[in-house]
Parts: C-alpha cells; structure tokens; sequence
C-alpha cells in the first residue's frame, strides 16, 4: 500500500519559511488521476486544505495561503515539497501529506502520520 512521510523541521522562527518534504513509497507521484496535497490542523482547530500539486504537475493552493505558499515535487525521488513563507505563530499545526482518492482532491485515502510544526523565536 501506499506510503506517505512527512520530514522537515519541527522548530521555524518567524517572518522565515517553513519547508517540509513528503516522500512516497509504493506509489508513484506522476500516476495519472492522483492529487498529492498538504493539509494542516492548528491545535484545537480542524483540518485545512493548504494546496495540491497533481500528477501533472500542475498546482493549486488555498486562496488564503496562495501568496505565501510554493508546492513542487522530485520525481526522481518521487517527493513533494512544501514551502510557505513568512510564517507566524499562526502557522503553527500539525502538518500532513495526502493522496487524493482516484480523480479526488479533497477525499483521501493515503495519509502521512504528520508532523508538528511550531513557529516561535
């Protein structure tokens, strides 16, 4: 099955960009009709969409984040890389990478185990 994790550092001062890479095993990122998103949920908050990069390639984000939020991908190393710049502690969550369901964006059915991101001087 399908295998996601995420890496990255836990521990990002502000104003600077938080960067997290997802690496996939046992599926390959350019699969036709598959979706590679990040989702993440600030405590004792829900889940937020932050953006997806296709099997094509092609990228979309969440109009709230686009203008600080970059998502490319590796295929040689079949990862994708987040990067979202000029944090704040508001950007402190739990981070994760997921598979969209087949032709799906936001229902997924492979998820990575997460990680926290704490944004602080």
């Amino acid at each position: 099955q399908v295998q996601l994790q995420e890496s990255g550092p836990g521990l990002v001062k502000p104003s600077q960009t938080l960067s997290l890479t997802c690496t996939v095993s046992n599926g390959s990122i350019t699969t036709n009709s598959y979706y590679w998103s990040w989702i993440r949920q600030p405590p004792g908050k829900g889940l937020e969409w932050i953006g997806y990069i296709a099997y094509s390639g092609t990228t979309n984000y969440s109009p709230s984040l686009k203008s600080r939020t970059s998502i490319s991908r590796d295929t040689s190393k079949n990862q994708f890389t987040l990067q979202l710049s000029s944090v704040t502690p508001e950007d402190t969550a739990v981070y994760y990478c997921a598979r969209g369901a087949r032709f799906e964006i936001y229902v997924y059915d492979y998820w990575g185990q997460g990680t926290q991101v704490t944004v602080s001087s």
